[in-house]
């Protein structure tokens, strides 16, 4: 009897972390993904070892990181308009139609031995503006393949653990294939990749959505949508400190190629497994979120994941060797994705549908817009000061805009409180008094 118990429970709990797989679009787009973005972290990686390679300098790093994700700070709001009066699903097969382009190129000019720095900045470019496009498209194109909001939460997180799942595997492979082959077979994987998740894109059966009119000026839409996210207390806190986490944090993986080399002195292999340790935290960070059954205490996962991260960068910066880098960057990993995905998740709760594709546009400018000038600044200091010394600065800021989060947490709660019991997610105050206590009460069993 135990032993049946036991079963019916663990049944159970993979079922409530995969429930968003019930639905047909999101299991497809699940599937392709799984493949896609193992190649974009075999990419990602052989991207940084190649620039390193061909230039020896840790600004070269910052200076392509720059290149990539500027577009999405001038592109990423206008965008949003776009994906708000647009069909969503057309878009996605248009941005990853391209993205397969830009990986070809790279491959052909990596592989007949004629890449220059100056080609990789003009696709860095490239792939720049085309995410500047996808990311808030994708991300607003969430809740079109999950019918039941209820299942939202459980959907990004999934994502999040896919995404994660993948950089166990990415990075490793393709140290093993830089060393063996080169990078320009990396790139040539990638490309083949995206055929996995346009053809998943194709096999959708997707609803008409009734979308914003488009006779309206754009930047009268942008303006709208300005105002609605930065005009709310609590998507604009969590949208700061995302932009800061980003600014001052996310450009660690910018070095990550010069701390392999440089500090813990090793090649392509160590660069992979650091990666790859990062992702194990965030992985793990991921699957536990998508095992919450609500939203409800995601707002102290907000400020407590940025402190974890920021810790774990401090402590990075002290590691005398690569078995001592992988557990911090493990717990740096952690941090990370639960302070980014708990803030995905409470914006995509509270925004209304018909603003949703211009509000996840600013998410989006906050995480991939202002890390251009993160990458350039985090690449200055670290040929001015080290790597080791702009992570511990890096980890530092992380820390304290946690610890400012915070201190303003319960009057966020408290804003977003009529939101949530409109959505049903806590009962009117009519049900009684234990709904005052369920902002800050996570629901038995999480």
């Amino acid at each position: 009897m135990a032993d049946h118990q036991h079963k019916g429970s663990s049944t159970s709990g993979i079922r409530l972390v995969t429930r968003a797989l019930r639905h047909r679009n999101y299991r497809l787009f699940f599937a392709g993904q799984s493949v896609s973005v193992i190649g974009t972290w075999v990419q990602q990686v052989a991207l940084g070892w190649l620039v390193y390679r061909v230039t020896g300098s840790a600004l070269s790093l910052g200076v392509v990181g720059f290149a990539s994700q500027i577009p999405a700070l001038v592109m990423s709001p206008f965008a949003g308009v776009l994906v708000d009066r647009w069909n969503r699903h057309r878009i996605l097969i248009g941005t990853q139609s391209l993205a397969m382009l830009q990986a070809f190129c790279l491959a052909a000019l990596t592989l007949s031995g004629t890449v220059v720095f100056w080609h990789i900045i003009v696709l860095a470019v490239l792939i720049g503006l085309v995410n500047a496009v996808d990311m808030p498209a994708r991300q607003s194109f969430v809740v079109e393949m999950v019918t039941d909001r209820e299942d939202l939460p459980n959907a990004i997180a999934l994502h999040s653990s896919l995404f994660n799942s993948a950089r166990l595997i990415g990075p490793s492979l393709a140290g093993v294939v830089i060393a063996r082959m080169g990078e320009g077979l990396c790139f040539l994987v990638n490309g083949a990749s995206y055929l996995a998740v346009i053809a998943a894109l194709l096999a959708m059966r997707v609803a008409p959505r009734v979308t914003a009119a488009r006779d309206g000026h754009v930047l009268a839409g942008l303006k709208e949508g300005f105002h609605y996210a930065f005009g709310s207390p609590a998507i604009r806190a969590v949208i700061a400190l995302l932009a800061l986490i980003s600014f001052v944090g996310m450009p660690y993986s910018t070095l990550m190629p010069v701390f392999a080399r440089e500090v813990l002195h090793g090649d392509a292999r160590t660069f992979g497994l650091l990666v790859s340790a990062s992702g194990v935290g965030a992985l793990a960070g991921a699957i536990r979120l998508a095992s919450r059954r609500s939203v409800l205490g995601l707002g102290r996962n907000i400020a407590v994941g940025a402190c974890i991260f920021g810790g774990g960068l401090m402590l990075l910066a002290l590691a005398p060797s690569l078995w001592v880098a992988l557990p911090l960057l493990v717990i740096s990993g952690y941090g990370m994705m639960t302070q980014m995905a708990s803030s995905n998740t409470v914006i995509q709760t509270i925004v209304d549908e018909d603003k949703r594709g211009r509000v996840m546009s600013f998410y989006m400018l906050a995480f991939v817009g202002t890390a251009p000038f993160g990458s350039l600044l985090a690449g200055s200091a670290a040929e001015a000061l080290g790597v080791p010394a702009t992570f511990l600065a890096g980890g530092f800021c992380c820390i304290l805009g946690g610890i400012l989060f915070a201190r303003r947490l319960p009057a966020l709660q408290a804003m977003v409180r009529p939101i949530y019991e409109r959505l049903g997610i806590l009962p009117s105050p009519v049900t009684g008094v234990e709904a005052a206590t369920t902002l800050t009460t996570p629901p038995e069993g999480e």
